[in-house]
């Protein structure tokens, strides 16, 4: 693992997210390495209470699953998945979203670590 864990982006890293100038669709690709107690069902639960805000900005999971193994490298991830959203506009609004901000510490609480990658939808 990383000397460091990783939950949640910080204000810098929305902001420079943000100042992209990018205006199309983008893919998020998580990974997230689960807390040992409960971090599986804690997940759940912010997912359950994420996705009204979620479907309302027009977000959509395309992939998920249980890694297998890292081929490359020696990070170890239990679950990874990738959402699509309209724009990087719409992935704010949803961060900003009361429905989503009320889900967030189920997360913080599933989460042993994680990252999140923006991905431009080219495809």
């Amino acid at each position: 693992m990383a000397d460091k864990n990783y939950i949640n982006p910080t204000k810098e890293q929305f902001k420079e997210l943000m100042d992209q100038g990018y205006k199309g669709p983008i893919m998020m690709i998580n990974l997230l390495k689960f807390k040992k107690e409960g971090g599986r069902e804690a997940y759940a639960r912010y997912h359950e209470g994420l996705q009204e805000s979620f479907d309302r900005i027009g977000g959509k999971i395309t992939k998920m699953g249980n890694l297998l193994m890292t081929v490359i490298g020696f990070e170890e991830w239990d679950q990874f998945f990738v959402a699509e959203y309209p724009s990087i506009d719409a992935f704010i609004e949803m961060q900003r979203d009361k429905g989503y901000q009320a889900a967030v510490p189920h997360r913080d609480e599933a989460l042993e670590d994680s990252r999140l990658i923006a991905v431009k939808a080219e495809m």
